[in-house]
């Protein structure tokens, strides 16, 4: 089964521990459907969908991948796949509907029916607490960019760790906040759709707040050992000449992409030029006393997640430096790579350079790679087969990347491949798809593609080499 690109990375593959972790990763919104079953109420998502052109087709997660009731299903393709770990997320609306109050026993009772059949599968849960589906009550209460939300997750959270802590060992708080908080409060192209850079700047320190105080309580609470943290999405933000606009714009991206979470988190202070960037366009983040030692609760692991890098230029096509607000310009240029059905481009490089990074500036932090992955036009056969050559290579020199990264001194510890299965696409309904296994959206038959089988035999070969 191998291609070039794969046989070329195969060497470095092959050099990760027989202690690397292997994993899938899903999230709740995206596969499990059911969204008016057994308690559940809306989230911001299900309010998102039914607002006419915010989701390519008019799509929602209704119904999704079913994963709500085919999960033994599911879990059976996870084990045969031969990964240890089985990440994903649960549904705040589904355990506590409205995202306030006591929990909703048939909403946990799912997750915890999930948890038991993955161990009696030999899988071990990874478990997300919030993966974007805040319960719509509470966005409409003022969201992530009002303070209370932050204590409303604590409490949340451990509604589900009481419940589970005996059989989960990970726990990660948040996936993506910059997403959650930019997506969605300042650009609009995810839920809940607002533009207002203010209200985002409030949901990155109210969103962190959350992650502090929930691992503060879960750490307290804990009857045994058990590893949380968070997980980030980020990518190496490179200038796009040498020039100092460039230069600038670059640093920019990187302080609110990456720099304005890490710092807090680990260091308990938000970046200086991050706070004077801000302070220019008069935005102020609302930090009050103790906030920062709240959020640099420590952690054991920091999730990693990983599609693309960009260059970026610090003029528009016009050659200015400031947009119409007075803004400093910081523009995503394309270099020619190939790129993904999203538009990404492929720079498996900037992957290794980013976790070679973040070993060198935030050191003693264990990393693991909790989501990777690219989508592509799929061309099922008859028997609804993909062969997903292009996936596979994607695969290939981005697990390679991460060995790369290690052998430079980067301490990751795992990788998990994004997506378990086509799912829903957040904005871009079910047009886009990440899976390694094809569902058929009209049947929900699962077929695992070529990829899932060469990263089952790429697990295999990897233990075997270390045995």
């Amino acid at each position: 089964m191998d291609t070039t690109a794969e046989s070329v990375e195969a060497q470095y593959i092959d050099s990760l521990p027989a202690s690397f972790r292997w994993g899938v990763a899903t999230s709740a919104y995206q596969i499990e459907g059911a969204v008016a079953e057994d308690g559940r109420t809306p989230s911001i998502w299900d309010t998102y969908c039914r607002v006419p052109g915010m989701v390519d087709g008019g799509h929602t997660g209704d119904v999704a991948c079913d994963h709500y009731h085919r999960m033994p299903e599911d879990v059976a393709l996870i084990r045969d796949l031969g990964v240890d770990t089985y990440r994903f997320s649960v549904s705040w609306p589904r355990v506590q509907p409205g995202g306030r109050g006591p929990v909703n026993p048939a909403g946990l009772d799912f997750y915890d029916r999930l948890v038991d059949e993955l161990l009696r599968n030999g899988i071990d849960p990874w478990l997300t607490l919030y993966h974007w589906d805040l319960p719509q009550e509470l966005e409409e209460a003022g969201g992530w960019p009002a303070r209370d939300t932050a204590y409303r997750f604590a409490d949340y959270a451990m509604l589900v760790f009481d419940r589970l802590q005996d059989r989960v060992r990970t726990w990660t708080t948040l996936n993506e906040p910059w997403c959650s908080a930019m997506l969605g409060y300042a650009e609009g192209r995810q839920a809940p759709g607002k533009q207002h850079l203010p209200s985002a700047i409030a949901a990155v320190h109210h969103l962190l707040l959350g992650h502090g105080l929930a691992t503060q309580r879960m750490r307290a609470a804990a009857s045994k050992p058990v590893q949380l943290g968070i997980t980030l999405n980020m990518g190496t933000a490179i200038p796009n000449t040498e020039a100092a606009v460039d230069q600038d714009a670059a640093r920019r991206a990187d302080g609110l992409g990456a720099r304005i979470y890490l710092d807090p988190l680990v260091h308990a202070r938000y970046p200086a030029d991050v706070v004077e960037d801000l302070a220019k366009v008069g935005i102020s983040l609302p930090v009050q006393e103790g906030d920062l030692a709240i959020i640099a609760a420590p952690i054991d692991v920091l999730g990693v997640n990983y599609y693309s890098s960009h260059y970026y230029s610090g003029t528009d096509e016009q050659g200015r430096t400031e947009d119409a607000q007075g803004h400093p310009v910081s523009r995503q240029i394309p270099h020619g790579h190939p790129v993904t059905d999203m538009g990404w481009e492929i720079i498996p490089e900037g992957f290794t350079e980013l976790l070679v990074r973040l070993g060198r500036d935030y050191p003693g932090l264990p990393m693991v790679i909790t989501e990777n992955g690219s989508a592509f036009v799929d061309e099922p056969d008859a028997t609804g087969f993909v062969d997903d050559v292009e996936r596979t290579a994607y695969f290939a020199s981005h697990i390679g990347a991460v060995a790369k990264a290690r052998a430079a001194g980067a301490d990751v510890r795992g990788y998990f491949a994004w997506s378990l299965m086509d799912n829903f696409e957040w904005s871009y309904g079910y047009a886009k798809r990440f899976g390694i296994v094809r569902v058929d959206y009209e049947t929900q038959v699962r077929t695992p593609k070529r990829s899932a089988l060469w990263y089952r035999d790429t697990i295999r070969r990897v233990r075997g080499s270390q045995s």
